[in-house]
C-alpha cells in the first residue's frame, strides 16, 4: 500500500477573520492531493478525461480536529480506501507538524462522458491496477 504526501501552506485568502483556514478550502486540498495521488500513480487526470473516464464526486466528509492558521505548513496524506470496479474512495489525513488535525474522504463513481457507469476494471485495466496500489482498506 502506498501513499503519497502533498504540501500544503495556508494562504491568507483561505482563513475567516479569526486567521482560520473556511472549512470549504479542504476540499480544496483534498482534490490537489488527490490529483497529486494519480499522478504519481502514473496517470494525469485530464489524460483519464481524453481517455473517456470521468470521477464525478458523489460524498464527501470532513472531520476537523484543530484549527488549520494562516501560513501553518500542512501536509496532506492520500490513499485510496475503497475500490470497486464502479467506484473508488480516497482517504485523507491532514497534518501540521505531524500531529492529524483534520481527516476526510470523497468518494466518486466512475463513469463515461454520458455518466453512466462504466467498469473500470474492464474498460481501464491500466488504471484500475494503478489506483490499486494505492489501496489501504485499513484506513476508513
Amino acid at each position: 500500500m502506498k501513499t503519497t504526501q502533498t504540501h500544503i501552506q495556508v494562504r491568507y485568502a483561505e482563513t475567516d477573520q479569526m486567521g482560520i483556514a473556511h472549512h470549504s478550502c479542504y476540499a480544496i486540498w483534498f482534490e490537489q492531493a488527490r490529483t497529486e495521488m494519480i499522478r504519481e500513480a502514473g496517470i494525469r487526470y485530464r489524460d483519464l478525461e481524453k481517455m473517456g473516464l470521468l470521477l464525478p464526486l458523489t460524498g464527501l466528509d470532513c472531520r476537523y480536529k484543530i484549527p488549520a492558521l494562516y501560513e501553518d505548513d500542512l501536509v496532506i496524506e492520500t490513499a485510496v480506501c475503497k475500490l470497486t470496479a464502479a467506484r473508488v474512495s480516497f482517504c485523507y489525513r491532514v497534518l501540521r507538524d505531524g500531529s492529524e488535525i483534520a481527516s476526510g474522504q470523497t468518494d466518486h463513481a466512475f463513469v463515461g462522458p454520458d455518466f453512466k457507469p462504466l467498469n473500470i476494471k474492464k474498460h481501464f485495466p491500466q488504471a484500475y491496477a494503478a489506483l490499486h496500489e494505492f489501496l489501504n482498506e485499513e484506513v476508513q
